[in-house]
């Protein structure tokens, strides 16, 4: 299983990944977080954060048999954070978040996946898996935390030390019982607030809670309904997502423009 876990690894840079990691499926922080931030309301309309229970915080459940989770990221910036800051100061041009600008991200990190889960059935014959990316009940970042690519910041968005946080994720749930990442967890946020400071809309409440109902991203795209008026102007031109928090993030100066040409 060592040994697996670390070709792993390399088939999934050769497949465009940065970096890989696997964890356990014990999330009972997280899913206690999860209530805690339902029972507030901060999901606004978006009710499918509740519809399917505990199966979003514990992967056995969402996948019977599954013992691990494989969790990868793969870098989206299409170019340097300079340009997306000037075009937000812009008031004749509209703001579109980067990570939207390039091909379906749900499509390209999707393939990728299933490449890589046929590579390893090639090696090891048949064997349990399922594929996520953004696309069911899963708590991507918990159990990306848990697999050692970054740490949850206070803007709640997985920060990694060495290439800030301009990144997607994907899992691939299995019933391999693969050697867990080791690691230490560190927040290195400190005492910088930087991204409370600068959210355009307030929405970062506190320290590691983002109220939905306030957050740009989920006023141009989740929301159906109309955006409310005390909230309009501070949105500026910001027509589909915000990265005001992540473009303001001192670990992004080790951010790197993506060689993923689909992006």
């Amino acid at each position: 299983m060592a040994a697996l876990k670390s070709e792993i690894a390399a088939w999934s840079a050769e497949l465009g990944f940065q970096q890989a990691g696997v964890s356990d499926v014990d999330l009972t922080r997280a899913e206690q977080r999860l209530v805690k931030w339902l029972d507030a309301k901060f999901h606004g309309t978006m009710a499918y954060m509740h519809r399917h229970g505990v199966k979003r915080s514990r992967p056995q459940y969402l996948v019977p048999g599954t013992v691990r989770v494989l969790s990868f990221r793969m870098d989206y910036l299409p170019e340097p954070q300079e340009s997306a800051a000037r075009l937000i100061d812009d008031k004749a041009r509209a703001y579109v978040s980067r990570y939207a600008l390039g091909r379906d991200y749900h499509k390209v990190l999707r393939n990728r996946l299933r490449k890589l889960a046929k590579r390893i059935e090639e090696k090891i014959g048949p064997f349990g898996f399922r594929v996520f990316v953004d696309s069911a009940p899963v708590l991507e970042k918990p159990i990306a935390e848990k697999a050692g690519l970054g740490w949850i910041g206070k803007h709640t968005n997985l920060i990694n030390q060495n290439a800030g946080s301009w990144f997607f994720l994907g899992e691939i749930y299995t019933n391999l019982p693969l050697p867990v990442t080791e690691t230490d967890n560190h927040n290195h946020c400190g005492t910088c607030a930087a991204c409370i400071d600068i959210c355009p809309t307030r929405a970062i409440v506190a320290p590691y809670q983002v109220d939905a109902r306030r957050c740009i991203s989920y006023l141009t795209i989740e929301l159906h309904g109309s955006i409310p008026i005390e909230v309009r102007k501070d949105m500026g031109n910001r027509i589909y997502g915000c990265d005001d928090c992540q473009l303001c993030c001192p670990w992004n100066r080790f951010s790197q423009p993506t060689r993923e040409k689909d992006f």
